[in-house]
């Protein structure tokens, strides 16, 4: 007889939702290549598009095999809902144009990834909402910034690339007394290195194209919540604001990558602490960013808001813009790209590439060096990384 015990992670990452005896004996969940779906009367019909009824009726709000994705996601997060999109920056798009009105406030950590920074800090001004970009690794700074009209608050973390941590709970219980939600992307550490609604945040945003799917193969986001907040992004934010539907081969494609997710992760986790110790000791490096290092800043704290460190790390080159692209181009396992969280470790310079949208002296004033490299460790075996970044930098 089986024990009365929830499932652990791995095995909600792969069985979660799906019931082979209900699709035929498929042991994969099948993908539903529709865009639209029949209704046996009228009436049927009515009562689903009134919301008095859960069918399907259109691709663009669900699917049968994005609906399977949705509830894993929000499985594995704890949370009540899930709501998945055609990319990362769709899903942000769809949870800001549905929450933020003119005259509302956000206050957003000042290290974003590039375009989300492009999204908060330049376009959102332009449709009068009021944006305050400050250090929310310290908590103060959040209370100082808050006012009467702020209605979210909004972090990555760790963030992208400098790899600060912000303590979830202590922002989140500032913005709640303040009426605002706060809203956590989770793209770096995933559910299985953390879960920002235990610590108190509303809202969880993924690029599920980064580890959740894990091969550098789909286009995917998402964003879970409670069932309000995710009908209501869905029904307004996704059906007409963004119309940023994902694929069903796409959902299908993030499925089979998440059921590794746990593994994957520990060993990314395993890679990228031994490769920022090598860093850490070499001449030509000045420092190093990796949670699971005690010199990072916010160690103390990222031992206790995640359960696995992750497979980012980030440091600075002595020698400042050149001194990076110098290295990079004497890289020669480790490839020179964007994106991350897949099987392959990758290697960029965000002053040049992912982050120019930091102009003037914004790169500056938000922490991030111009000889600022960022790496997302792959799989490899560890010996030949290690051996590949110690011959770049010995050779830049």
């Amino acid at each position: 007889m089986r024990r009365n015990r929830k499932p652990g992670f791995n095995t909600r990452a792969i069985h979660h939702g799906h019931d082979p005896a209900a699709h035929q004996g498929a042991l994969e969940h099948p993908v539903y290549m529709t865009s639209t779906y029949v209704f046996d009367s009228a009436e049927e019909a009515a009562q689903t598009f009134a919301g008095e009824r859960e069918a399907f009726a259109y691709g663009r709000t669900k699917n049968p095999t994005q609906a399977l994705l949705e509830e894993r996601i929000a499985e594995l997060e704890g949370a009540e809902a899930g709501l998945v999109t055609a990319s990362g920056m769709g899903a942000i798009a769809s949870l800001l144009w549905t929450y933020l009105r003119p005259g509302d406030g956000l206050v957003a950590h000042h290290t974003l990834y590039g375009n989300s920074y492009t999204l908060i800090a330049k376009e959102l001004p332009e449709f009068g909402i009021d944006v305050r970009l400050v250090d929310l690794t310290e908590p103060a700074n959040l209370a100082e910034a808050l006012s009467d009209t702020t209605r979210m608050v909004y972090c990555e973390t760790p963030a992208n690339p400098n790899l600060d941590i912000v303590d979830i709970g202590r922002i989140s219980g500032l913005a709640r007394e303040a009426g605002a939600i706060t809203v956590v992307d989770n793209t770096f550490a995933t559910p299985a290195g953390q879960r920002p609604l235990e610590s108190g945040a509303d809202a969880v945003i993924h690029s599920m194209t980064k580890f959740l799917g894990g091969h550098s193969d789909v286009l995917a986001g998402a964003l879970v919540g409670s069932k309000a907040l995710v009908k209501d992004v869905r029904m307004r934010g996704l059906r007409y604001l963004t119309g940023a539907a994902i694929a069903p081969l796409s959902a299908f494609l993030v499925l089979r990558g998440m059921k590794t997710l746990g593994v994957r992760l520990e060993r990314h986790s395993d890679n990228a602490l031994a490769l920022a110790k090598m860093l850490e000791s070499h001449p030509k490096v000045r420092k190093v960013r990796y949670p699971g290092l005690p010199s990072h800043p916010q160690h103390a704290l990222s031992e206790r808001q995640m359960s696995l460190p992750g497979g980012l790390l980030a440091f600075e080159l002595r020698g400042g813009l050149e001194a990076g692209r110098r290295f990079l181009d004497k890289l020669t396992l480790a490839s020179r790209a964007v994106s991350l969280g897949g099987c392959e470790t990758l290697a960029q310079h965000p002053a040049s590439m992912t982050h120019t949208s930091y102009r003037g002296d914004a790169l500056a004033r938000f922490g991030l060096s111009e000889g600022l490299i960022r790496v997302s460790v792959g799989l490899e075996d560890i010996e030949d990384l290690t051996d590949d970044f110690a011959g770049a930098l010995d050779r830049a």
